[in-house]
């Protein structure tokens, strides 16, 4: 595919992503009708398409419209491009710009624009990080770090690294967690690679590592909402005995594959089990919540958030709060954790709860930012007074 081509599909992508469907779906829709397109061309659709979902309100102002083809004018103007030498229509790529589109479009001025955010969200975020709304904003408008877990239990971050750069993979040490390498070249290796698949490393974000570093003792674990299994992986590497259990029991239908490759036993609890599955030391329960640290990575799920939604997701959390703090030994630790920057479910989460349970006490309450090491993350570790 041309490079013009490739801004095409991405047109076609986000009106589709516009119409209502998933990003994901999208992307994988137009993957199976285009199968002329090689891995590069649709790593490259792929970029495009996540390049104007994380500047979905900026770039449409740049651009002068909300279609596809204005918000990728938008994006080209944004990066300083030419857009001309991409729209010219020859090879698939879109058609010239109209004497109309060439006069259109602005730099952004409103702060939903100037911080790509939903206009309904502007107030909660600053009153949730303050001085640091603005940065935190911009921060998710830029591509994630991809960030690698050393699996202790089998090697060293310097032999991990050695490893990989036999392969052709770069990485440097990432100073939020001990056991964590970002990887500066070579990503879209990582998967194939041996020090993967022989379980060495793990994709895992390094707050989320952090997070799980912070947690204190060994003992029985219960990692509440395992979801994949990332953090139960993490766990069972630093010497915890790990269950994991998830309301959607598929969801961890990989991890036994991941344990057996990284070397740990990790027993999995169905739903209607949990109950009798405690006491634990340690209940990890990493909260359904807004995502809202990790929008790099899922920039469709900024847009996709809605006022109800975050009201369903509080509800949720302290429900699911109630249920996981049971769990807990005598002298064990709850500990609750999210991917958000929003306070609402965070310290307040915590508030409410204490609130309810005056015989619960914070021991530790951390919160780490969205910037170039990591996502946003947030911990809080709760024993009984």
């Amino acid at each position: 595919m041309t490079p013009g081509a490739r801004v095409a599909a991405a047109i076609e992508i986000l009106d589709d992503i516009a119409g209502g469907r998933p990003a994901e779906q999208a992307l994988t829709r137009w993957a199976r009708s285009s199968r002329f397109a090689g891995s590069k061309d649709r790593a490259a659709v792929r970029d495009h398409v996540f390049d104007a979902l994380r500047h979905w309100n900026s770039d449409a102002v740049r651009g002068g419209g909300t279609t596809g083809r204005a918000r990728m004018i938008g994006r080209l103007r944004a990066a300083e491009q030419d857009v001309d030498t991409l729209f010219h229509g020859q090879g698939h790529a879109p058609a010239p710009l109209t004497a109309e589109e060439h006069a259109s479009g602005a730099e952004p001025e409103d702060t939903p624009d100037l911080w790509d955010l939903p206009a309904w969200l502007i107030g909660r975020w600053r009153d949730s990080l303050s001085g640091d709304a603005a940065r935190t904003a911009l921060a998710l408008t830029e591509r994630a770090p991809v960030t690698l877990r050393v699996n202790t239990t089998k090697t060293d971050r310097e032999t991990a690294q050695a490893a990989l750069r036999d392969l052709g993979i770069e990485t440097i040490p990432n100073a939020r967690a001990d056991s964590a390498l970002t990887v500066t070249s070579g990503a879209r290796q990582v998967r194939l690679s041996a020090p993967y698949l022989d379980g060495l490393v793990e994709i895992q974000d390094a707050s989320s590592q952090a997070a799980v570093r912070a947690l204190p003792g060994q003992g029985r674990a219960l990692d509440f909402c395992a979801g994949g299994g990332g953090k139960s992986l993490a766990l069972a590497a630093q010497g915890w005995s790990v269950t994991a259990h998830d309301i959607d029991p598929r969801r961890m239908q990989d991890l036994p594959l991941r344990a057996e490759r990284g070397g740990h036993t990790i027993e999995t609890c169905a739903p209607d089990e949990v109950a009798d599955a405690g006491p634990f030391d340690l209940v990890l329960y990493d909260a359904p919540c807004s995502g809202s640290g990790t929008w790099r990575r899922t920039p469709d799920a900024k847009w996709a958030l809605t006022p109800e939604r975050l009201d369903e997701l509080h509800k949720m959390q302290a429900e699911v709060l109630e249920t996981a703090h049971s769990l807990v030994a005598p002298s064990g630790t709850l500990a609750y954790a999210t991917c958000s920057v929003l306070s609402s479910e965070n310290a307040s989460q915590i508030e409410a709860f204490l609130a309810r349970h005056p015989d619960w006490v914070t021991t530790r309450a951390q919160s780490w930012t969205v910037d170039a090491e990591g996502d946003g993350f947030f911990l809080a570790c709760l024993t009984r007074a």
